[in-house]
């Protein structure tokens, strides 16, 4: 077993059933990080000393006959917005730069319970905004697919560290494609569960004290190598946590049984009036062949009473973010206003329910393009050699941001130049447990994580 490139899984196992220490585990993963961060710049903050320490009490626990849980002694990471206590925790943020969390949030403080051991803290771009991984504390982060790309955001770092073998398992949060745009550009799995199935107490921002914003839209969910540890985290971290009060206390199903013969398939090589790369829309195409003779598969058509040329993210939480913020105006934001673009909403999801209710899945581009080179957060970008707006890329992820729908995010193949390109995988809201079982049987067919050249 190559211990860096282990799965979560492998390496639990390994570690119950004595085939490899934890701390072995760990030392190896320290090493590495050693090793390749320096190009990457991907782990901003290491707890090297911290995480010996938690992973030799896994070993003597153990060796008590004692198991933590599904994670016993397994490293991770941890993207810099969640709540580490202990552990500095920025966002990227200069008025945060010695931000030492006194808890954990959520996220954290359920991996720790499942036996996880917490290495440190991945880079992200300044406050979470932007497709490129860069802030005034730490600097930039590489795609270790080609160092002058950028990984993407805001989990750049998260998934640089994934693919390039220094850790196993990552949680990301995703706003405007913060989980699916860095699993694209780096050739990794995520999820971008229906929102509020996740808690996001403990995720910058919402520090302790202050209002809180972020309610709806936002999404925490894993990033991995391999599908079976993108199961295993949706299961340890969905649900309600008595804090976050707004998760729905139902129960999280097992992941389903997917017969792909029964399957009904809607591919979109890209959404009329969204820019997508001439690569791009042939790999959906190439995609769409090669599922033919597995599941019924079709050309997307437009869902009903749905403008897709219009790009609605913005509207509803942009307006909750002025009104949040001191103003000399009582009502910035009056609360009709707000009440209409809930209402557009609305609508849009009841259109994308209504179009699940004839197919399963949605197949369609995570992004325009395969990782960007490296960039300034705003500047205009370069598709197919004609310049566009910086967002315009990411229209396709911010549309299930909008309506809240459940996202897998698969590897598929390698462009010309040696990138990854993925795809989403879009199902009905609420619908992970199944939405995963779809991702299973199709990853036979299209592909699993690849390693960059260099690792």
């Amino acid at each position: 077993m190559d211990v860096v490139f282990a799965s979560a899984l492998e390496l639990a196992g390994a570690i119950r059933t004595g085939a490899v220490s934890s701390r072995e585990v760990v030392e190896a993963h320290l090493a590495r990080i050693e090793e390749r961060n320096p190009a990457l710049n991907a782990v901003v903050t290491l707890d090297g000393e911290g995480a010996l320490r938690r992973a030799r009490e896994a070993d003597e626990a153990l060796a008590r006959g004692q198991v933590w849980g599904p994670l016993h002694g397994v490293p991770y990471t941890l993207k810099d917005c969640h709540e580490t206590a202990g552990v500095r925790t920025t966002a990227g943020f200069p008025p945060l730069a010695d931000f030492v969390p006194s808890r954990d949030g959520t996220v954290a403080a359920r991996l720790k319970a499942t036996g996880g051991v917490l290495m440190g803290k991945t880079n992200v771009p300044t406050m979470l905004t932007g497709f490129h991984t860069d802030n005034p504390i730490f600097g930039r982060t590489n795609n270790p697919w080609n160092l002058e790309r950028t990984p993407g955001g805001s989990s750049g770092g998260a998934a640089a560290a994934l693919a390039a073998g220094l850790t196993p398992i990552e949680v990301g949060s995703d706003l405007g494609g913060s989980i699916r745009i860095p699993a694209h550009f780096c050739g990794l799995f995520g999820l971008k569960p229906t929102e509020r199935r996740v808690s996001l107490i403990g995720h910058i921002p919402g520090l302790p004290g202050t209002v809180r914003t972020m309610r709806s839209m936002a999404s925490i969910g894993p990033l991995a190598r391999d599908l079976g540890d993108i199961s295993l985290l949706y299961s340890i971290l969905a649900g309600p946590d008595g804090s976050d009060h707004e998760v729905p206390p139902v129960a999280v199903d097992p992941v389903a049984e997917v017969d792909l013969a029964n399957l009904r398939i809607a591919v979109s090589e890209g959404f009329p009036g969204y820019i997508v790369s001439e690569a791009t829309r042939a790999a959906l195409r190439s995609l769409a062949l090669a599922l033919e003779p597995y599941a019924r598969v079709v050309e997307m058509p437009a869902p009903p009473d749905v403008d897709l040329s219009w790009y609605p993210l913005g509207e509803p939480y942009r307006n909750v973010i002025v009104a949040s913020q001191e103003s000399d105006d009582d009502d910035p934001i009056p609360l009709r206003t707000q009440l209409e673009a809930w209402d557009r909403r609305d609508r849009f999801i009841s259109a994308w329910e209504a179009f699940f209710d004839a197919w399963d899945v949605l197949i369609c581009p995570v992004t325009a393009t395969t990782a960007l080179p490296h960039g300034e957060i705003g500047a205009p970008v370069s598709v197919d050699g004609r310049e566009i707006d910086y967002w315009a890329p990411s229209a396709h992820c911010r549309m299930f941001t909008y309506t809240g729908h459940p996202v897998v995010t698969m590897p598929y193949l390698l462009d010309d130049e040696g990138l990854p390109l993925g795809y989403q995988l879009v199902g009905r809201r609420w619908s992970e447990s199944y939405l995963l079982g779809v991702a299973s049987a199709l990853e036979h067919v299209t592909g699993s994580f690849r390693r960059p050249p260099e690792a």
